[in-house]
């Protein structure tokens, strides 16, 4: 296990057993227009540099996130892009947490960033039953833009 310290976090991750997995692991394939949006944009490496430099120091390619989310937009979403949810399962442990409001679940505090936010505690919904024990969930939640050629599925168009 090598410890990192990211954003008040500090965490034990298993490097090799987490490269193994993703290595083998499959992109996101959610076939919906809001998936195949992030997509495009994690491929694209269009996401924070922060968050880029954590998944490159473990060799976790963005496009194999373990969940992905468009939480909701509001009518002015073409200008302002669309909330999303996603994450990425890291094998390791966290040893500490920032100070702050703890939700007294198995997460702990928001980091919040110009972008958006992050925080790390374990998802209870299982994401690959072969995902190597223990494990941490690093998630985030940020507007995205949308980039596809395509309309968003589901939108009003008019």
């Amino acid at each position: 296990m090598t410890t990192f310290s990211w954003y008040g976090y500090t965490v034990a991750v298993d490097e090799q057993a987490t490269k193994d997995y993703y290595a083998k692991a499959p992109d996101w394939d959610c076939p919906c227009g809001h998936c195949r949006n992030f997509l495009a944009l994690a491929r694209a490496r269009q996401l924070p540099t922060e968050l880029l430099a954590i998944l490159d120091s473990l060799s976790v390619p963005p496009e194999k996130a373990t969940y992905v989310c468009e939480l909701y937009h509001t009518e002015d979403w073409r200008e302002k892009g669309l909330l999303y949810q996603f994450s990425w399962r890291l094998a390791g442990t966290i040893l500490d947490k920032p100070a702050g409001e703890d939700s007294g679940t198995a997460w702990g505090p928001i980091v919040k960033f110009p972008w958006g936010e992050w925080v790390l505690g374990h998802e209870t919904c299982p994401v690959d039953p072969k995902f190597p024990a223990p494990h941490f969930d690093l998630e985030c939640v940020m507007v995205l833009p949308w980039v596809l050629d395509a309309p968003v599925d589901g939108l009003n168009e008019e």
